[in-house]
């Protein structure tokens, strides 16, 4: 029992909440790797921050155009700096989801490759 415990909270605590779709059906789910692909983000391994979920990267650049173009506009007031395009950027960002759950899931089920080891 102490064991188990010990088992889970190390896993947990080394890669971080597992995801109960990929533990229940084997498939990755859309936000599998997100956490990993923040944390190397965060430590500046673009590429792995990429292959581990491009969402992530994908949204720190546009959250910080966004940012950027914002405050522009609110300094200069210049409201048309600001790109204001969510609706754009929240299309792109699902479609990026979706492949990206759709390439890990045939690299694993179709090449027996995993991608997120």
């Amino acid at each position: 029992m102490i064991e188990t415990i010990f088992y889970i909270l190390g896993r947990i605590l080394r890669q971080g909440v597992p995801c109960l779709f990929h533990l229940i059906t084997g498939l990755y789910c859309p936000g599998c790797g997100g956490t990993r692909a923040a944390r190397y983000l965060l430590h500046g391994q673009i590429m792995k921050s990429f292959w581990y979920h491009p969402l992530v990267l994908y949204m720190a650049v546009v959250g910080s155009v966004e940012f950027i173009t914002f405050v522009l506009s609110k300094i200069q007031k210049k409201p048309q700096l600001y790109l204001g395009h969510m609706v754009t950027f929240t299309n792109i960002g699902v479609v990026i989801v979706i492949l990206n759950m759709i390439v890990k899931n045939f690299m694993l089920v179709f090449l027996g490759i995993d991608p997120l080891p």
